[in-house]
């Protein structure tokens, strides 16, 4: 079974063009999964997509940002290889998305300077976040229509006064002898030697490198930490909520389906400590999604189907996520539960509600943090997800329930496992 990887591809629009962008965006977003520029579901591989408009702006150290636009998936396998089938499902779709950028191959072009390009302006997130590793955007779709098939066998059979157990049985004796059911009595094959291997040495890398460098880093990241406090302390972040134009732009893309999209950028503020924070943090993170939040839960915020940080220049950090619920549930779900772990990122943002060490105030500032995540939220049109009306939760349900249709039980726990149908 592949694992999950990210895709992003970062382009610099020519300022004369972003409104040819935002108009592209529009027709796009009246079907994201099957248009004719580029067509989400026709690429098997893939979980989530978007494109997106950053918009340009000013630094907070002066000048202009330019504005780019961003086209993000979540995909089985490799990233390289899901690249190859978006441009063979793309192909000249991918020239008006892309063909407003800056250096963007003109006249008539073949897919193999398509994919060059995107190649040229892909970025790797500093870290990244996937619910279960390995679980396949198939496996995810077949497990959702066993439960359905398994839910109308049980509707149209009688059980009365029989144990769980021997409900069980009947169950999976149905399933033996469908054989467009058999499928399930197997169990999922795991991630790809070569991936495990990749995985186990970068969980290795890290604490090695603590080992190895910790008498330098220490007195470093002491010094960093101190040099940090006196910026905090002369830190000031005026509470301005976001206009009425943004939330109604924002609000009429939101909870149309069970999962949603979110996309946030952000200045980073100036200076050498700021920047070495955010770096050092987004290694820390990278490190602790891939191998610590591995249990279908990222730091106790179960609803986050896939969530990457992404540096997107010198000056800006992109947050993309794909979460279950309305974005007012999302966002509670970061302050009960992730306030301090938020607050190591976004308070080196611009705007960011103040803190202490990074760890006090901040997200605690509740009204502050959600007025900020609205300030720097962009609005994200075109998004498509593989299994919009499925919630990590049911997902989970659904991979248990096929777990169940193997091994033993005793009677409570085939009642546990009966109550997932």
């Amino acid at each position: 079974m592949p694992h999950q990887d990210a895709l992003t591809i970062a382009a610099t629009v020519v300022p004369s063009k972003v409104p040819a962008v935002t108009q592209l965006l529009k027709e796009l977003q009246k079907s994201p999964g099957y248009n004719s520029v580029l067509p989400f579901a026709r690429i098997p591989s893939l979980h989530f997509g978007r494109i997106v408009l950053i918009p340009a702006g000013e630094k907070p150290t002066g000048g202009a940002a330019p504005a780019q636009v961003l086209l993000i998936t979540d995909c089985d396998g490799s990233a390289d290889d899901h690249l190859e089938a978006l441009v063979e499902a793309a192909g000249a779709g991918l020239d008006r998305v892309f063909g407003q950028c800056e250096d963007y191959p003109e006249g008539s072009i073949e897919n193999r300077e398509r994919l060059a390009f995107l190649q040229r302006k892909r970025l790797r997130p500093r870290a990244y976040y996937v619910h279960q590793q390995g679980r396949t955007v198939a496996q995810i779709q077949r497990e959702a229509q066993l439960r359905e098939r398994l839910q109308a066998f049980v509707a149209s059979c009688c059980f009365e006064d029989q144990s769980a157990r021997a409900v069980r049985d009947r169950i999976c004796s149905h399933v033996k002898r469908d054989p467009a059911l058999e499928w399930a009595l197997e169990p999922p094959p795991e991630p790809e030697l070569g991936f495990k291997l990749r995985e186990a040495l970068h969980h290795a890398s890290l604490p090695a490198r603590l080992v190895a460098f910790g008498p330098v880093l220490l007195p470093a990241i002491a010094l960093l930490v101190a040099a940090l406090r006196v910026q905090e302390s002369h830190d000031y972040a005026e509470h301005v909520p976001p206009t009425s134009e943004q939330l109604q732009e924002l609000t009429a893309l939101e909870d149309r389906f069970a999962n949603s999209g979110y996309t946030a950028a952000a200045f980073v503020k100036p200076g050498f400590v700021r920047s070495s924070v955010v770096r050092l943090l987004l290694e820390l993170i990278g490190w602790g999604a891939r191998h610590v939040f591995t249990n279908e839960s990222l730091a106790g915020v179960k609803t986050i189907h896939f969530a990457r940080w992404i540096p997107l220049d010198q000056d800006r950090v992109v947050f993309c996520s794909n979460y279950d619920g309305s974005v007012e549930s999302y966002n509670n779900d970061f302050i009960d539960l992730v306030a301090a772990g938020l607050n190591l990122i976004f308070s080196n943002a611009y705007g960011y509600p103040r803190t202490t060490f990074l760890i006090r105030g901040g997200a605690m500032r509740e009204q502050e943090f959600k007025d900020f995540l609205r300030r720097v939220q962009v609005p994200t049109p075109v998004w498509h997800s593989a299994y919009p009306h499925l919630t990590a939760a049911v997902i989970n349900r659904n991979t248990r329930l096929r777990a169940g249709l193997r091994g033993r039980m005793n009677e409570r726990e085939a009642r546990e496992w009966l109550a997932l149908i």
